[in-house]
Order: C-alpha cells, then structure tokens, then sequence
C-alpha cells in the first residue's frame, strides 16, 4: 500500500479513535448536559433563539438551528454527531496543515489538535459552538488560501464560515481568520470578504444592536471569566498550550500539577524547532496572517489576565465588548499557527534521530521517537478521557411539558431564580436549568451569576421584573404583578437549593402539576409578551441575509456535483 493511502486510512482511524476515547460514555444513549450544553429532546423554535427575546440573544443562530435540525434528526443523536463531528473533522482539517505527505506529521497534527486544553475545558464548559467553530478553522484556511489566490470564493467556504458563526464569539473568530487570510490589497476583494463575514453573523449582530440597551456588562465579569492560571502555571504561560480556562471544575488534574509545565515545556521545543521549516514551507503571506492570528487570540487572552479591570470598564462602557471577557476562548486563534508548527517540529526531530542512528537497532530509533511524539498530548494529560456522561431526563420533565402545552397563554416563569443547577439525576454536574428548554414555550429563568463568590449581574429585565413581582407582599398581589409582565405559568423545581419553599413563592393560580421535583402552576390573566415590530423586520432581513449565504453555498456545492458528474 503506497504511503498516499495508507495516510488516507490511517489519519481518520486515528482521528475517530482519539474523539471516541475522548468522549467514551458520552457516546451511549441520553444527553450531555454541562454548563451552557443544554440539549432537549425537541428544542422549539423560542423567540430567543430567533433574536427577539427579552435577553441578550446569547443563543443566537446556534438554538434556531438546532430547533429546526432536531426535527429530522433526534435530539439525543444530533447532540452526538456534533460532538463527534467537531472532533474529527477538525482533526482531520489539521492534518491538511501538517507537512505534505507526512504520515508522522498528519498523526501529530491531528492528536494536538483534538487532545489539548482548550478542547477540554470547551467541552466541560458546554461550548459546542464554539468546538464547531474550532473545527471549521483548519478548513478555512485552505478555502481562503484558495479565494485569495485564485479570486473566487470557493463553494465551502460560504458553508464553512456559517458553520463557524454559530456564536458571537465563533463568529468573530472565524470572521478574523477570513479577514486576514483571505484578502488582497484591491478593495474588491476586501469588500467581497467581509460581506461573506456580515452575512454569516448577520442573525446575532442585528439582535445584538436590537439588544443594546441591555448588552453592557457587569465589570465584575471580566476578572471572573478572565484567563486563569493552571496550578502553578502562569496564565500566559497556559495559554501557550491553549490552556486557561476560568472554570477551575473544568480544569483537569493534569494541568493543575507538573505534568502543565512539561507539557509547554515539551510543546515550546517542538514549535522552536520546526519554526523555520513550517514558514518556508507556507510562504510569508499565509505565515505572517497566521501570526497576526496567533497574536490577536493569544495577546487578548492575556490581556484579560493582565488587566481585567480595563476590560470590565470597556464591558460597562460599550454594548457588547463583554464577549471576549472569557479569556480562553479566543485562542481558537492561535490553534492554526500553533498545531503545525508543531508537526513541522515532529517530522524534524524525527528525521534528526535517524540521521543520527541510521543502522538497524532492535527498537527502531524513528519509530520510537515517532510514537512518543505522536502521542505526547495523550500522555501528559491522559485523566481527560471519558469525563463526560449522557444521562436521561427525569419523567416529570415530560409531564411538566404537557402541562405547560396545556396551559393558557402568557410565558413561563422557571424558578428558583437561579441560572444553574447540579441535578442528583446528572450526576451532580453543574448545567444550565434545562428545564426552561425543555418546556417548549418562551420562557424567562434568572441570570445573576454568582462565581467563587463573586456575582455578576444578569441582563434579562424581564428576569428582573419577575423577581421584584416575587417579592409582593401576598399570593395575589405577586400573581398580578406576573401576568402584567406577560407570565402565564409558572414551574418551579423544588430539587433545586430554595426550591421547596413553598410560602416565599406562594400564588394565587390552578396548579397544574406537583411531583416530588416540580410544581407548575397557571397565572391568570396574562397575555404573553410580544416582540416590537421593528424587531421582527430587522431580524427577518437578518435571517434572510444568512439563509441566502447558506443557500449560495448549497448552489456551489450542487453545481460541482453536476459538473463533476458530466465530465
């Protein structure tokens, strides 16, 4: 078997197999449900997820697409292909940037990329977006390699940039990588590129000026989701392996001890030694973007950790600069730099070993160095795999959902008014409520954080409105005061800490529902809560805009099938 197909077997095998071991019993039957990763058994298309909800549109187009999507494919099983997916086919887009015609190198390129701290701690934080964005990366910088030098788009580039847009933050990093790598110096070209770049985020940047009343942040925010230290290694130091997370839960143990420092220690080397081969191996203007890139993610990373207070002054200050108060999360940046250079170094430490050995040994020398630096990502951080699990939802989730249906109008209230809950029935893992999702009707949760300590304000006012309606006097006056504010039931789980007092949530309202966990109750009177008409125009013309990005990717990719086809 020629070395061409033995890489085109070996590279997915290896991918597939580092994603499943990664995974392990997040791969059976039931749901991973962690931090912001909330997946139902059928997601409704909310007004959240379309933009024109009351909070900031934080899940905006990643929850309409599912909504829609999980129609065809079942909840439980979508959530699987995205994360499996984005494991491999970023793996396998790594291995594109490896050097050409490399085995050691693809199978390096793939391991670091898949195997690293910034896909860990993404996934324990439940940032799927994000890890799809990731994914796209490698890809686009072949397609916009392609653009800038040929002059015309490519057909998967359109695909590839509304893959990667699915969050603010993927958007904007994926905008950044077509920015810099895909233009000329003619401002066609450059007019061209960032039309490509508004249209695919067009649906979260119109709902993000529409909610721009309520898009400044909390300056306490940006010391909390700051880049953090690893144990004993320096933040900075972190994020040169793509650590630094500011969940310390997600942290796993390996980078909290010796094992970080030998790991960037190990990563520094590789990247030193293959520095030169990799930029004669690119060309300067492909380099140097991606230098720019490397410097964009990493420098703003550690700007957070250096000065956290300037970042929570320009949170407060501007709508929408709070996005990239979570530190790690940009290093999405540096990843396309970073993973091949580091495979460069691979192939040339293991051709500096079989110079230096070139007789027959017992243990080749090659082959040794070749696996162990192979599988050096594995090695040094190996209490990561399987950390996830799927789990099923409680019955009464279900019945709570037909009740709710069965309800008069108005939206629902989930309490207690807390953001997040460590259910005994997820294994006591921190998520997201899931039970407002679950419901299947808009519906309004608290949004005050509070993280080692420290709150963050939320930005929902009707999750404000609510919890001063709460705090009336008796049962009717807080029913009121609910349904003027377009509340038509409320579920309230009692498994939750301050979930089982009663009297402090009492109502006046036909409880529809009470179980050992949740009690749902309909509040008269309420009328529900309409989205202004202006509202629903600008995001319109903004899905319209993206669909018809996605639409011109179809139209490319079926022409070449037809052309492919009649050669």
């Amino acid at each position: 078997m020629d070395l061409g197909r033995r890489r085109g077997l070996v590279v997915p095998l290896w991918s597939v197999l580092l994603a499943v071991l990664l995974l392990g019993p997040a791969l059976a039957p039931g749901y991973v449900l962690t931090y912001d990763m909330v997946w139902v058994p059928d997601l409704a298309l909310r007004s959240d997820a379309l933009g024109t909800g009351s909070g900031l549109p934080r899940a905006v187009p990643s929850d309409a697409v599912v909504a829609v999507l999980d129609d065809v494919v079942p909840g439980m099983v979508l959530q699987k292909l995205v994360l499996l997916g984005s494991l491999v086919v970023g793996g396998l887009g790594a291995a594109r940037l490896a050097p050409r015609g490399s085995l050691l190198g693809a199978l390096a390129a793939v391991t670091l990329w898949q195997w690293n701290p910034l896909v860990v701690e993404r996934l324990g934080l439940g940032h799927w977006p994000v890890l799809l964005g990731y994914a796209a990366l490698p890809w686009l910088v072949g397609a916009a390699r392609r653009w800038r030098e040929e002059g015309r788009m490519p057909g998967v580039l359109a695909l590839l940039v509304v893959v990667g847009s699915l969050s603010a933050s993927a958007g904007l990093a994926t905008a950044a990588v077509l920015l810099v790598l895909a233009t000329r110096r003619e401002p066609v070209q450059v007019a061209r590129v960032a039309a490509v770049a508004l249209l695919a985020n067009a649906p979260w940047l119109v709902a993000g000026l529409l909610h721009a009343g309520a898009a400044l942040g909390d300056p306490a925010g940006a010391a909390v989701f700051a880049l953090a230290d690893e144990g004993a290694l320096p933040g900075p130091l972190a994020a040169l392996g793509l650590g630094g997370a500011w969940n310390a839960e997600v942290l796993p143990a390996s980078r909290a001890g010796a094992a970080a420092w030998v790991s960037t220690g190990v990563l520094v080397l590789l990247a030193a030694v293959g520095w030169r081969g990799w930029w004669r191996r690119v060309g300067t203007r492909e380099a140097g973007g991606l230098l720019v890139l490397w410097l964009l993610g990493w420098g703003t990373a550690v700007a957070t950790w250096l000065a956290p207070g300037a970042l929570g002054w320009l949170a407060a200050t501007v709508p929408g600069a709070g996005v990239v108060r979570d530190g790690a999360r940009v290093l999405v940046l540096c990843a396309p730099l970073l993973v091949p250079v580091v495979a460069q170094g691979v192939v040339e430490v293991r051709a500096w070993v079989v110079r230096a050995w070139p007789g027959r040994l017992p243990l080749a020398p090659g082959l040794v160095v070749g696996a162990l630096l192979t599988t050096w990502p594995v090695t040094l951080m190996p209490d990561v795999a399987g950390d996830l699990r799927a789990v099923s939802y409680p019955s009464s989730y279900e019945q709570a959902r037909a009740a709710v249906a069965a309800a008069g109008p108005g939206d629902v209230l989930v309490l207690p008014l807390s953001p997040f809950r460590a259910p005994a029935w997820n294994g006591g893992r921190t998520v997201l409520d899931p039970l407002g999702r679950y419901l299947g009707r808009d519906h309004v949760a608290g949004d005050e954080l509070v993280v080692s300590g420290v709150a963050v304000a939320g930005e929902d006012p009707r999750a404000r409105r609510a919890a001063q309606a709460l705090s009336a006097a008796d049962a009717a006056s807080r029913s009121e005061a609910l349904a003027a504010s377009g509340i038509g039931v409320v579920v309230r789980d009692r498994t939750a800490p301050g979930g089982r007092d009663d009297a402090s949530v009492e109502l006046a309202g036909r409880e529809l529902l009470r179980t050992q966990d949740l009690v749902v109750t309909e509040v008269a009177g309420a009328g529900g809560r309409r989205a202004p008409a202006s509202w629903v125009v600008a995001m319109v013309v903004a899905w319209a805009a993206w669909l018809a990005l996605l639409a011109a990717a179809a139209g490319r990719a079926w022409q070449r099938v037809r052309t492919s086809r009649y050669r």
